[in-house]
C-alpha cells in the first residue's frame, strides 16, 4: 500500500489517500448519493428503480493522483489540464519530458501574508523581567513621594512648634 494524493476538482489537494503499490495516473472518484429517506406522512414516495440507479450518472467529486506532490507548495493543486495534454501527447507517441503537474494552489498575496513575520510572544521570563522592572519603577517612585511626604511633615511640625509657644510647667 501506498499513499497518494487525493484532490478536488479544481485539482486542490485535500489529504492522503492509500492505494495498491501498482496505482498510478488519475482517477476519479465519486461523490456518494444523498440518501432516500422515507417520510410516512408523505403519501406518495418517490423511488428510484434498481436499474435507473445504476444508469444515473455519478458525480465526479475529485481524483486520485498518482504524481507525487513535490515539498515546498502551500496548498499544492494538480493541473488537470496539464495532465491530460501530457497524456494526449503519450498516445500521439511523442515522448516529451514530463511536466510540472503540481503547482502553487495560493496566491502570492497570500503566501506572503502567511510568511510575514509575526511579533514574537514574550516569554514567562521576559513577562516576569518587565514586570520586577516595572515594580522597581513604582517602588522607587514610591519612596521618593515618602521621602517629600517626611520633609513636609517635619516642616509642618516646625510649623506648628513655632506658633504653638511650649507648655510651661
Amino acid at each position: 500500500m501506498k499513499a497518494v494524493p487525493k484532490v478536488n476538482t479544481e485539482g486542490l489537494y485535500l489529504e492522503d489517500e492509500l492505494v495498491d503499490d501498482a496505482f498510478s495516473g488519475v482517477v476519479p472518484f465519486y461523490a456518494e448519493p444523498e440518501p432516500v429517506m422515507f417520510d410516512p406522512d408523505q403519501a406518495e414516495q418517490v423511488t428510484m428503480p434498481d436499474e435507473d440507479k445504476e444508469d444515473a450518472e455519478q458525480e465526479i467529486a475529485g481524483y486520485l493522483v498518482g504524481v507525487p506532490v513535490p515539498a515546498g507548495l502551500f496548498h499544492p493543486r494538480f493541473d488537470l489540464e496539464a495532465w491530460e495534454a501530457y497524456q494526449d501527447t503519450v498516445q500521439d507517441g511523442a515522448q516529451e519530458t514530463f511536466p510540472d503537474l503540481w503547482i502553487e494552489g495560493l496566491s502570492q498575496e497570500v503566501i506572503e501574508e502567511l510568511t510575514k513575520r509575526q511579533p514574537e510572544e514574550p516569554s514567562e521570563l521576559d513577562l516576569l523581567k518587565q514586570r520586577l522592572a516595572e515594580s522597581e519603577a513604582e517602588n522607587k517612585r514610591l519612596a521618593e513621594e515618602s521621602n517629600a511626604n517626611q520633609l513636609a511633615l517635619m516642616e509642618l511640625h516646625k510649623l506648628v512648634l513655632s506658633v504653638v509657644p511650649p507648655n510651661q510647667g
